[in-house]
Order: C-alpha cells, then structure tokens, then sequence
C-alpha cells in the first residue's frame, strides 16, 4: 500500500513540475528598430531651415533662372540653391542688389550693389566690400551651377534696418566679378534677377 502511496506522490510531482516548465513566459519579441536619434554622430547633419528666398527669372534675350535659398549656418548667413541656361564652364558675378525690382526688361531696375555700409566693392573675404557681394558662381559643362558660399557678415534676413536683404534684388551677371573694379566688378550685363522673400 506505502508503495501505491509513494508512486502516485513521485507521479503527481513529475506532473506538476512539467506543469511549471510549460508555464514558463514566452521570450519578449525582438525590440523594433528605432529611428537614429538627432544626436547620433552617424546621423546626417539637419538641413537648415529657409530664412528668406528668391526666385531667378531670365532677362530679355537669356535663360538664366533659378532658386535661391537664404539660411543661417552657425551664425552666417549663406546662399545656396541651383542656376540653369549658362553658358557652359563659365563663371559669372552674383551679388545682392540694392532694389527688389525687376521690372527693366534688363534688370537695371534693381539698381547697383546692395551696399548699406557704404564699402567699396570687393571680395567676400576681404576687409572692404559691399553687403551685397558674394562670390562668383560657376557653371558646368551642361550650363549649370549649384550654389553654396557665405554672404557678407554685415547683412541680416527680416530686421527691417537699412542692412535686411529681404525686399532687395538678387542679380546674376554675365562676366565674373573681378573683385577689383569700382564699384561693380565689371560683371557685364544683367542675366536674371530675384527680388529676396522672407521665407513663411
């Protein structure tokens, strides 16, 4: 009988130990890959947003146009964005000009370079220049040129003082600006023109 007694025991355990390892919880699923954090140093840098912009129409007789977008990099305002109907592998003056208007079928109703700190005209990095010189763009072998470089330091986007670009002209010239001359670069003619918007 004591046998009968201790088989059923032994038997009973076994079963509630299997019970217990069946009842053990299922693993946790794999975590879902999460998108890289902001300041993941593998993470590509965040575009800057828009201050102000510019839409570049053709004078009579070219094909000059493109968009421009003004943003504040570090502090620095700089002008980036793309220019079409080149000539191809040429290099032409860029500058901030002193009107928004573009209503002369060559654009010299923008007026000259925007120059509120009365500067001479002269390279971005040197110590005397106008507000509104940037560099020089230079177009591919296809007539195209992809912009990227600083504007002057002494000129700021929606201020309303006399140094605000917004409501200025935006000019793409002919030649290259010699950086030299005075007080235009001797840039040439006038191949499209802007007027700079404050971004919404």
């Amino acid at each position: 009988m004591r046998l009968i007694h201790t088989t059923l025991f032994l038997a009973s355990a076994l079963a509630l130990s299997a019970c217990k390892q069946g009842a053990e919880p299922a693993a946790a699923p794999a975590a879902t890959p999460t998108e890289t954090p902001a300041n993941d140093a593998a993470a590509p840098p965040a575009m800057a947003t828009p201050v102000a912009s510019a839409e570049l129409q053709p004078t009579k007789d070219s094909t000059v146009k493109g968009a421009i977008s003004f943003t504040l990099v570090d502090g620095q305002l700089r002008a980036s964005g793309d220019i079409s109907g080149l000539k191809p592998d040429s290099e032409h003056g860029f500058h901030i000009h002193e009107k928004g208007d573009c209503s002369a079928p060559d654009g010299t109703s923008a007026g000259g370079h925007f120059n509120p700190g009365s500067s001479e005209h002269g390279s971005i990095d040197a110590t005397a220049h106008h507000g509104g010189d940037m560099p020089n763009i230079k177009a591919d072998a296809q007539g195209n040129a992809h912009i990227d470089g600083p504007v002057a330091s002494n000129v700021n986007v929606g201020k309303g003082d006399a140094f605000d670009i917004v409501g200025r002209g935006l000019i793409v010239h002919a030649d290259p600006d010699d950086y030299k001359t005075q007080p235009t670069g001797n840039a040439g003619a006038r191949l499209a023109c802007a007027v700079i918007n404050k971004a919404p």
